[in-house]
């Protein structure tokens, strides 16, 4: 089976109860959403059981690529340079990480072994930008936050891949009529608000849009789905 999990924001419970939920083996594949760290405190957990896993595959989030990019900086050596380098952009974009949930991933990340760190920061540079599947007859593009300026027409590859993780899709509007596209990034209580429909945590299917950010980042519930059989999973 092929199944997807939403943002899991460093939920390790909840990671950990959905594997068992879906009675993950390895002769399943998991695709996450993207955003595995941040605002919870266990993400480097997340992630180190991640890393052991050959069958699991990580999407970019906005959340992983701020702190890639920012725990790079911080594990450098503390030089006279490296303070002036730490200066403006990249000391704003620590502070707008922190502001947004970074505080305990830096935490977690600095009880981790220099090994661990080492590990942790090339695991982060394989994560893909999308990922195109086929499961139970039914064709999936995976992309953490949308598509900017959207065209059928347009190929994944010619999309920027900073744009695709910050994105945010009108559910409104089905993009491929031929296939699903499977976002997280925005939770899909504020997805159903801004439709009008009664808000709920659980995952969103309408236009051919499958939203999987179910809140676990914002006290609401994690959510994974089985792209087989389109089967619900929470924790």
């Amino acid at each position: 089976m092929i199944y997807c999990m939403g943002d899991i924001h460093g939920n390790y419970e909840g990671y950990c109860e959905l594997l068992q939920k879906m009675r993950f083996s390895d002769r399943d594949t998991l695709y996450t959403i993207g955003d595995i760290v941040d605002r919870g405190q266990e993400g480097m957990k997340v992630l180190l059981d991640m890393m052991m896993r050959p069958n699991v595959f990580p999407i970019l989030g906005n959340h992983d690529y701020m702190a890639y990019n920012c725990l790079q900086w911080l594990s450098e050596e503390i030089t006279e340079e490296s303070i002036r380098q730490l200066e403006g952009e990249k000391l704003h974009a620590i502070s707008e990480w922190i502001e947004n949930g970074g505080g305990d991933t830096i935490t977690e990340f600095r009880r981790l072994t220099k090994e661990e760190r080492e590990l942790v920061l090339e695991y982060f540079d394989e994560f893909a930008f999308y990922e195109e599947v086929e499961a139970g007859g039914k064709s999936f593009v995976l992309v953490h936050g949308g598509l900017p300026d959207f065209s059928p027409e347009k190929p994944l590859e010619d999309y920027e891949p900073a744009e695709m993780i910050w994105d945010r899709c009108d559910y409104s509007k089905t993009y491929f009529p031929d296939k699903y596209l499977v976002t997280g990034h925005t939770p899909t209580r504020n997805i159903r608000d801004s439709l009008g429909q009664p808000l709920s945590d659980k995952i969103l299917m309408c236009n051919h849009h499958i939203a999987i950010d179910c809140g676990s980042g914002h006290g609401g519930l994690l959510g994974a789905v089985c792209l087989d059989n389109l089967k619900e999973f929470y924790a």
